[in-house]
């Protein structure tokens, strides 16, 4: 099981400093390549020891897929890969250090974003998707919490392509566990048809829509209220949106 901690030193090269986030597939921390002197962000994947050997052996495909996927796309709003480490049985992807802030963060401190701004930010996304799509991998979770916005440039980065499906690959939605995030998920995908890059479209304009205007179009009470609104309701376009 992972062991990680402030000062704990990875592969013998990558110091974790401290902790940046957490969430349902792992712990990010904020760490130093000792070997190159530089800072980076290390992706401390979490073990869930209730798993049987074979669901342990699909997390651990699941990582490497991560990792190769990201490595694949050469895009400046698409983060860096560096490395992918296994030890005492836990994963760890090294990224490039992004210093900024989510646009899930951004929302929650400040409240729904200009038009202009949110147009800057889904061309951006547009470029890194064309540049995925162009591989063969969708990304499959566009979401707030997965687009960086890097302080004093702006610039904007994709980041987590933990289900990204690539074509001609396994997907873990084939043996029946359903990932990604409900708000933002395509109808086709909830009703389990094949996807393609126009999902991934439709998981854009529904972030854009949440920028400006403050929350999820299919925000509701109950999973399942998500679920019939994404299938069946069409997406409001918010005011603020504009002509």
């Amino acid at each position: 099981m992972g062991t990680g901690g402030e000062g704990r030193l990875i592969a013998n090269r990558y110091r974790l400093a401290t902790r940046l986030g957490r969430g349902g597939m792992g712990t990010v921390w904020r760490a130093v390549d000792e070997l190159l002197g530089r800072d980076v962000a290390v992706k401390e994947l979490h073990v869930d020891e209730g798993l049987t050997a074979f669901d342990s052996q699909l997390r651990g495909e699941r990582t490497l897929r991560e990792a190769r996927t990201v490595a694949q796309i050469k895009h400046p709003n698409v983060i860096v890969l560096h490395d992918v480490i296994e030890e005492d049985d836990c994963a760890w992807i090294v990224m490039e250090l992004v210093d900024g802030f989510s646009l899930a963060d951004r929302l929650g401190a400040d409240g729904p974003v200009g038009a202009r701004e949110a147009g800057r930010i889904a061309a951006a996304l547009l470029g890194a998707l064309r540049a995925a799509h162009a591989r063969g991998v969708l990304h499959r979770d566009i979401k707030p919490a997965n687009v960086l916005v890097e302080s004093g440039t702006g610039r904007v980065v994709l980041t987590d392509f933990g289900i990204a499906q690539v074509t001609g690959s396994t997907t873990i939605t084939e043996t029946g566990s359903f990932v990604g995030s409900p708000e933002y998920t395509a109808p086709e995908r909830m009703s389990g048809r094949r996807t393609g890059p126009e999902s991934d479209l439709w998981s854009l304009g529904v972030l854009l829509c949440t920028l400006v205007g403050g929350e999820s179009p299919f925000h509701r009470e109950s999973l399942a209220g998500v679920l019939h609104a994404v299938v069946f309701d069409e997406i409001p376009i918010p005011e603020a949106a504009g002509p």
